[in-house]
């Protein structure tokens, strides 16, 4: 088996409730690199022409890259895939944190998921052994009290948990998947995947260490690519702004989205820029495993209509977009906020943003009223109508109608 794989892949059968471990063989893991390649391995083999991408027949598949879990900066991505709710076709989202590397130290590259629990639930995968375990108690609960309540029944609070919040049970269709509540598989509705085969989450824990060919030369490397990665300049930015440094950079050169992407620059944009994010609500900078440049942001707002809890992290570059220039909102509390909340239900940031914006241009339009929304002014710059538009959207409200297509 190549070095930096544990040769073992665990598949996990819904509906009987049973699961069994394999083992691929070295030629699939030289011919199917990372996570993405043996993900579209499995899917392409599997997946059944025609099927609904919301049924029990749909197969969910997370893996991880190929040297996941080796300590060197920037080699902790995943993948979760399968056939996408949102577009009919192939969907794979990818995600940083510590999720990924996990599963590795628990001792397999891949997790196959098929059928459709009973009843909701979870996977616990701890050093090789597995359960699936009822998760009939925190159905229903955002991201943060579910994932406490899982740490605590567990007993482990060093186990990593990917799982959805209501958008996901809700099956919206661009739902996420959030992993230690701020790292998302986003864009292609995983979480509405994970939601329609009745799981919450998959909490994971290993001790196992990566086998590497040359274990001095890894350290070798590994300290000599720090050093490099944290000389380089644009990387010094990325530790000190995350990518809401690009705000100003794109506002400045005519391509920032504004106004449902009418308008290439917004007037607000230094009012949701990086630099004010660091200035005012920057809490601390944070990254993934074995991470040089630490370019995520944790923020908190103590008090007040906005007030945020910093366990969510913080907006990136998309976010601040989809939520702030996109809908000419100009509020960087009001952003964090809907930030916030995205990722208390795993609503994907700029889908959720890039569905209010539509929504905004038809009150404006004239073709939604006061009527539609509830009386609430949907115009754009309004932040409580972006705010509301998010728990609209996560709790498919009734008679909401404009997201439910998109949702």
């Amino acid at each position: 088996m190549p070095y930096g794989y544990n040769g073992k892949v665990l598949r996990v059968d819904l509906t009987t409730g049973s699961f069994r471990v394999e083992e691929p063989g070295e030629v699939v893991y030289r011919t199917y690199l990372g996570g993405g390649g043996l993900a579209s391995y499995y899917l392409l083999r599997e997946l059944a022409p025609g099927i609904d991408p919301l049924s029990a027949d749909n197969v969910l598949i997370f893996a991880s890259s190929v040297i996941s879990g080796v300590p060197i900066a920037g080699m902790v991505r995943f993948t979760i895939a399968a056939k996408s709710p949102l577009t009919g076709a192939y969907g794979e989202a990818e995600a940083g944190g510590f999720w990924g590397p996990e599963l590795k130290f628990a001792g397999f590259d891949a997790l196959i998921i098929t059928g459709k629990a009973e009843k909701p639930s979870y996977l616990w995968i701890n050093d090789g052994k597995v359960e699936i375990r009822s998760a009939e108690r925190i159905w229903g609960m955002e991201t943060g009290p579910a994932q406490e309540a899982i740490k605590e029944e567990l007993g482990e609070k060093r186990a990593r948990v990917a799982l959805i919040g209501p958008a996901g049970e809700n099956m919206v269709r661009f739902a996420c998947v959030v992993n230690e509540l701020k790292h998302a598989n986003g864009r292609t509705g995983m979480g509405a995947v994970m939601g329609s085969k009745n799981l919450k989450a998959v909490a994971v824990r290993g001790t196992k260490k990566m086998d590497v060919h040359d274990p001095e030369k890894l350290r070798e490397l590994s300290k000599e690519l720090t050093e490099l990665i944290g000389q380089y300049g644009p990387n010094k930015v990325l530790r000190k702004l995350g990518t809401s440094n690009l705000i100003m950079a794109l506002n400045n050169q005519g391509i920032l989205p504004t106004r449902n992407f009418r308008g290439g620059s917004f007037e607000g944009a230094q009012k949701i820029s990086g630099e004010r994010m660091a200035e005012t609500i920057l809490k601390s900078e944070e990254g993934c495993y074995a991470c040089a440049v630490r370019c995520k942001r944790a923020v908190e707002i103590p008090s007040g209509p906005y007030a945020t809890d910093s366990c969510y992290g913080g907006p990136e570059y998309e976010t601040l977009a989809s939520l702030g220039s996109l809908l000419c909102i100009d509020d960087l509390a009001a952003i964090t906020k809907g930030n916030e909340l995205c990722n208390r239900y795993t609503l994907d940031t700029i889908s959720t943003g890039v569905a209010i914006a539509f929504a905004m241009e038809c009150y404006e339009a004239g073709i939604l009223t006061k009527t539609d929304t509830g009386g609430i002014d949907f115009r754009f710059g309004n932040p409580e109508a972006m705010l509301k538009g998010i728990e609209w959207i996560a709790f498919r409200r009734p008679g909401w109608g404009i997201f439910l297509p998109m949702a």
